[in-house]
């Protein structure tokens, strides 16, 4: 198993009224590898919002019928979601819509925020705000509303809200008038700002920029909120509350896809870097480099860069499958990891190899590939792994929420190299991984390997 975050957030905004639906579905499903639970459009439309949301993938819910919604607008957002907090159904799916006497607006999501609990505690007991969906972005649109209840205009009552919320919030918000883009001010997850030749476009990742022609402007930095109106005017605010710079490792080790640029790095680049300084960790005698598909596969190239040893393929994927993560139940990701990867035998038959993977949770997986590879008559298993050893919780997004299911917690490297029948196994050491952050403006939030984050947990 995979550690879970991931939601994927999309928003555009135009002078000029186009099909504007289109440009959201393309950069949604760009994005599809952060999300599989569910996928949602909102748009203005002669002063209202219209809606569509469903369980699935962005090509299942999305049909002809539904996006002619989308014809002739001018602003637009999209969401696609894995569930962190909130139970999966429809009610969770976003963007979140609220329609109030005082403003009609929408909000896409990715993220965790740590305080949303107390924040929905007070709401409700307070104010006696009732909630529809058990997410935590429902809290941030009731957060806006009291503060206009409180007699603050719209923009004011983000900005208020902006500095309360606690955890990790990449945000695009649409009302009638403006497209907004908040990324909390640690900035643990990535958000980044393109422009076309008619509009300006937000999304999670790059590549997202890339599927609508969009060229890149630059990564919305951490604390910042960038406003932009129909006629493209753009007003930034920063955060007046400060704190450690720290987007989650996760994004370069596994979450984003490998042609993404996040915060000014290239997620190719850098999980090659991680592959080298594994190299130069812990070297071994093999005949063969392997990454196990996809988000290890630049990482074992690094490796064979650096190490001299043969780079060559170990599997055949099934790219139909699906990220294995996504599946609802332990049950239904193995077998998922059955269907998906399969030892091509021709390749590595009798021979020692090093495979690269990019992190180990419960190990589960991990020794269900090493039994398939060693069916395959694989000589040896070098098992080295581009993520530090995942030993603590974590409260940003990741859905590993307590270490006590972590094998990293139970096991020292050598128990675990046996539990899972591997040869021997290394991770890459977290100051190597500081050393790769460096290169980095907001370095990286290390949290999960080290126990310390850059925001203090209750």
């Amino acid at each position: 198993m995979k550690p879970r975050e991931e939601c994927g957030v999309f928003g555009i905004i135009v002078k000029e009224k186009i099909d504007c639906g289109r440009d959201v579905y393309a950069g949604l499903i760009s994005q599809q590898h952060r999300g599989q639970e569910s996928a949602g459009i909102c748009a203005f439309k002669d002063g209202e919002i219209v809606a569509h949301k469903g369980l699935g993938l962005v090509s299942s819910v999305f049909d002809p019928e539904s996006m002619t919604k989308f014809e002739d607008i001018d602003i637009a957002i999209g969401h696609v979601r894995y569930s962190t907090d909130g139970n999966n159904g429809l009610i969770n799916a976003q963007p979140i819509v609220t329609n109030h006497r005082k403003i009609k607006f929408a909000l896409a999501h990715n993220g965790r925020l740590i305080n949303a609990q107390a924040i929905r505690d007070r709401l409700e007991q307070d104010f006696g705000v009732v909630f529809y969906t058990t997410n935590d972005t429902e809290v941030i649109n009731m957060m806006i509303i009291n503060e206009m209840i409180n007699g603050v205009d719209f923009l004011q009552a983000v900005k208020n809200v902006v500095s309360k919320l606690k955890g990790a919030f990449s945000i695009v918000l649409m009302t009638n008038d403006n497209l907004i883009a908040i990324r909390d001010r640690a900035g643990f997850r990535p958000l980044c700002m393109g422009k076309t030749s008619s509009g300006v476009v937000f999304a999670s990742e790059s590549c997202a920029l890339d599927s609508v022609g969009a060229d890149f402007v630059r990564d919305v930095n951490p604390g910042e909120m960038i406003i932009v109106d129909k006629n493209l005017n753009i007003e930034v605010y920063n955060d007046p509350v400060t704190a450690p710079k720290g987007l989650c490792s996760f994004e370069y080790i596994y979450f984003s896809r490998q042609d993404s640029i996040i915060d000014g790095k290239s997620v190719y680049e850098m999980r090659k870097a991680m592959g080298r300084y594994l190299a130069k960790q812990n070297p071994v005698d093999a005949d063969l480099v392997c990454g196990v598909p996809d988000s290890g596969l630049e990482g074992a190239k690094g490796y064979a860069e650096e190490s001299g040893i043969p780079y060559g393929s170990g599997f055949v994927l099934n790219r139909y499958i699906g990220r294995s993560f996504i599946y609802p139940t332990q049950k239904a990701r193995e077998r998922a990891v059955r269907l998906k990867l399969n030892p091509l035998r021709a390749a590595i038959k009798g021979k020692k190899i090093v495979l690269v993977d990019d992190s180990i949770v419960r190990g589960t997986t991990c020794a269900k590939i090493i039994k398939e590879l060693r069916e395959a008559e694989v000589k040896e298993v070098h098992i080295r792994i581009t993520a530090p050893m995942f030993k603590y919780p974590c409260y940003f997004g990741t859905d590993i929420s307590s270490s006590g299911s972590l094998l990293a917690d139970k096991m020292s490297v050598e128990e675990m190299a046996r539990h899972i029948d591997a040869d021997s196994l290394d991770f890459l050491s977290i100051e190597n991984l500081k050393k790769i952050s460096e290169q980095t403006p907001s370095g990286f939030c290390v949290g999960c390997f080290s126990g310390k984050y850059p925001i203090d947990v209750d």
